[in-house]
Order: C-alpha cells, then structure tokens, then sequence
C-alpha cells in the first residue's frame, strides 16, 4: 500500500519584522544575519495568533468537507504548547468541526516531534486503509529581546494529510533514528523562553546528521546520489547549508551535485522569509522545495533529516508521485510580501506580550490581524477561539 503527503497547507503570522532593522537596532551588521544566518526576514505572531489558530488556519487551507468526515486523528507537535493538559490538536479539532469520532493527541520531543507524529499516522494508515490523519507541526520561536537567539525566532504551522494514495509524496519504509542525552537547548516549565547553548547545538546537529547519515547509508546500501533533493531541519539556513556540505558527494558527477545544490537553495527560500518554527521547519523546506523547484520530477527520491534538540534526529525518504505540482501553491512568495511590516518597538510590544488576568482569570486583547482563525479572549482562564468574522 503506497502511503504518504496527500496534501500540504501553511499559515504563518500577518506581521513580519525585516532583519536589516533588527541588525540596526541591535548595532549589528545586517550582514551578520543575512549571509552569517541567510536569514531575511522573522514572522512575528500576537497574543491572539498561537500555535493553534495558525495550526487550524493551515489546515482549513487543504481541508474539504470529505476530508473532515475521512480524518480519525489529529496530531498536532508542538513546544510550544498553550496548556499543559489539554491537546492543542482538541482545539484545532473543534475549529475544524471534524467529525467527532477522532483521536486528537500532542507530541513533543523539541523540533523532531513532527517526525514521529508523520511516522504514527503512516502506520495508522497501514492499519486502517480507508482513515486519513492530520498532522500538523505548529510553533513559535521566541527567545526575548536582544538575547543570543533572538535573530532565530519565527512563527508558523505545516499541516499534512495523511492517506492512502498521496498525491504529494509516498513515504518509503527504510528510516533510521539516533537518540543523544544532551543539553543543547531545552525550556523548563517555569521559563517562558528557553535556554541555550547554541555552538554546542550546531556541533550536535551537524554530527547527528553525519553519524546517522553514514549508518543509513550502510544499513540500506544507498548514497546520495540516490536523491534528488535533501531537505533538513532549519533552526535557520545556514545550519542547514553547513551539513548540506558536510554530507556532499564530492566525487558525484558534477551535474547531480548541481542538481541538489539548486534544490537545496529552493528548499530554503521560505524559512529565509519567516524564520524557525521548530517542529514545521524541516517540512517548511519541504513545501518550499515542491514549490519553487524547477528540476523535479514525479519519481524523484527527496532525503530528509529531522533534529531535535535534546536529542532525536531521523533520516527518512519519500518517492514524489505523478501529479505532485497539482496540490501545489506556487505563488506563496508573493503573499509572504502582504504581511505587515514592524517597527522594533512594535515587534518588541507585540511579541512578547503577556495576557492581563482580572481576579477571575479573564482577559481581553486588542484587535490584531490574524488569519481565519483568532484566540478571542480568556474566560475563568479557559482559551476562547473561533473564526475571525464571528
């Protein structure tokens, strides 16, 4: 039975800060992060825009009405949870109105999570051939004003239905995980923003990547030149470019190098415009490779490299299926180009905002820009949503 990415939707914030003002406010070169990161631009999401209404936005962007009746599971990975009980994917399940009869469950395990839910619903696909089940990886990527990461925030969601048939992408059998006890990056419950200990993560990232690359390699008998594209996490793009060379062929023809190479560059073009948004990064690059890509063909092999911190990394493979262009958005460029532009004082408001609880536990908000979907109010310390317009 072929199984795989059926369809594919995005949403991220409606504002967005450009990097050359950060550089300036913070007395850095805009350089530093335009070519020391190959970042341009941040998504920068309000109070009343979290992971679950950009979840559901993205979501409502792929989903018909057939879809909701066939979805028996909601996934939603996330670390940046808005409770510490109730599922995220419970309110994405509601704002959706999928039928009733679903499971709806919250995975974490940092930025790898998404990887794991797209494995669960794979083998429950397998079990049940006619269910289909919405993966989605919603974050938020905040590290607080002028701290070392505040160059690598970001805000977004990567929803994925998940079936028999895809018409995306046909996820192959062969994986390989590796787990590390590390203390990389990590947020204790009582921190609104994590810790950090960045140069330590990148060694850890790009050595995950090389060990388990290898391994792979040798247990599958398999190498790069196998592939026609290598899509990878993307805290931010040039980590992923430093273990994009680091697992170059050298000794390929030049032609297929050239091939990854550009593929590489298309896979990253959106992260450069919105940032991290941990557990959606790797397949942020995913939908911006698919879309931007010039040299793909139906039956072409894509690699992929999960990491999250802590650690977990996974290689993974997928074979692109007849017709992939067809569930496509090629114009996503150009809508990220609407979002409305922040002064630093405002992204430094808007940002970090913190919700205003009376005696009751209510809190109101003022009117920012969301899309479909938008984090109405607090009511006795309960979360209210619903769609914008209602």
């Amino acid at each position: 039975m072929k199984i795989g990415i059926d369809k594919m939707g995005f949403a991220t914030s409606q504002y967005v800060l450009q990097m050359d003002d950060l550089a300036n406010s913070r007395g850095a070169d805009p350089e530093k992060f335009s070519k020391g990161l190959l970042l341009n631009a941040l998504s920068i999401a309000p109070i009343t825009d979290d992971i679950v209404t950009m979840g559901a936005s993205a979501a409502d962007s792929i989903l018909t009405e057939d879809d909701k009746e066939a979805i028996d599971m909601v996934i939603v990975a996330t670390e940046s949870s808005v409770d510490q009980s109730k599922a995220a994917a419970i309110y994405v399940h509601s704002l959706l109105e999928i039928q009733p009869f679903a499971r709806s469950v919250e995975m974490k395990e940092a930025c790898y999570s998404a990887t794991a839910a797209l494995d669960y619903a794979r083998l429950h696909v397998e079990k049940h051939p006619n269910s289909k089940v919405l993966v989605i990886a919603s974050d938020i990527a905040k590290y607080g004003i002028e701290s070392s990461g505040e160059s690598t925030q970001g805000a977004g969601s990567i929803a994925m239905l998940i079936s028999q048939s895809p018409r995306i992408l046909e996820l192959n059998d062969q994986t390989l995980a590796q787990t590390r006890d590390i203390m990389d990056f990590w947020r204790p419950n009582y921190s609104t923003t994590p810790y950090v200990n960045g140069r330590y993560s990148t060694t850890q990232y790009l050595d995950m990547l090389k060990s388990t690359w290898s391994e792979y390699q040798r247990r599958f008998d398999t190498s790069l030149a196998d592939f026609s594209a290598f899509c990878f996490h993307l805290p931010f793009p040039k980590l992923a470019l430093k273990g994009f060379n680091k697992i170059m062929d050298k000794s390929m023809p030049i032609d297929i190098q050239e091939k990854l190479k550009k593929n590489f560059e298309s896979s990253i073009l959106y992260s450069q415009q919105i940032g991290n948004i941990y557990t959606g990064s790797l397949f942020l690059g995913l939908l911006s490779l698919l879309e931007n890509s010039q040299n793909l063909l139906a039956g072409d092999q894509i690699a992929f490299f999960s990491y999250g911190s802590g650690a977990v990394a996974e290689i993974f493979t997928g074979k692109l299926v007849e017709g992939f262009q067809n569930q496509l958005q090629p114009s996503r460029l150009g809508e990220l180009k609407k979002r409305t532009v922040l002064s630093i004082s405002d992204y430094e408001h808007l940002f970090f905002e913190e919700a205003q609880l009376d005696e009751e536990g209510n809190a109101t908000f003022a009117d920012y820009e969301t899309g479909p979907f938008v984090l109405k109010e607090i009511r006795e310390h309960q979360r209210i949503y619903g769609r914008k317009n209602d």
